[in-house]
């Protein structure tokens, strides 16, 4: 469940990275052109995203940038990760481009842990799951959960104000997936799930 990378290579001054090509669309676009999700499509996909993150966390990465964009559906029903861009590896302190740059804040707004907000480099694994709950919220809803206002309100709203209330917009969603996207939208991260392998396990088996 992550888009694999075959090579690393420049050509003058320009770097690239050869990588697979996932035949497909995005979720963020699927979302856009279909319009909200059906409980067990976003269910199956967020699922594969979290086998997908549980995977690169052991190895060692927090993504910091999970999102609807980032998350391509291929043509038989696959979701890929994009975009390990912003990723921080564990032996990332020494040499961190984002340092170097004395930035804070990376990531996209509307998806982005409190703690994130607050410091991108103390942000771990619990980030991605937080992201992740605000994607499920997206692919349930049609929007981000605090997708109103100026950059500075959607950080405070992922600060300060509690995740929205899913039923007022789908009343059709399961009370285990409710419970589920709350528990991924604590401002906390100790009372999040702990692994994105606890949201894979608790979505395969309500599956």
């Amino acid at each position: 469940n992550i888009a694999r990378a075959f090579d690393l290579d420049s050509a003058g001054a320009v770097h690239f990275i050869v990588m697979e090509y996932v035949e497909g669309t995005d979720l963020h676009g699927k979302v856009k052109q279909e319009g909200p999700l059906d409980v067990r499509d976003a269910a199956e996909y967020i699922r594969q995203a979290a086998v997908g993150l549980h995977y690169a966390h052991e190895e060692g990465f927090v993504h910091r940038d999970i999102k609807p964009a980032n998350l391509m559906l291929d043509k038989r029903g696959t979701v890929k990760i994009l975009d390990l861009g912003l990723a921080l590896g564990d032996d990332d302190e020494q040499a961190s481009l984002t340092r170097d740059h004395d930035e804070k804040v990376l990531g996209t707004a509307d998806y982005l842990a409190p703690e994130q907000a607050r410091d991108s480099h103390k942000a771990d694994r619990r980030a991605d799951i937080y992201s992740l709950g605000c994607t499920l919220h997206y692919l349930l809803v049609g929007r981000a959960p605090f997708a109103k206002g100026k950059l500075a309100e959607r950080i405070r709203a992922h600060l300060n104000e509690p995740a929205p209330n899913l039923l007022e917009a789908r009343p059709d969603v399961p009370p285990a997936i409710v419970e589920l996207y709350y528990r991924m939208m604590e401002k906390h991260p100790d009372a999040r799930q702990q692994t994105a392998l606890e949201v894979a396990t608790a979505l395969e088996s309500w599956l």
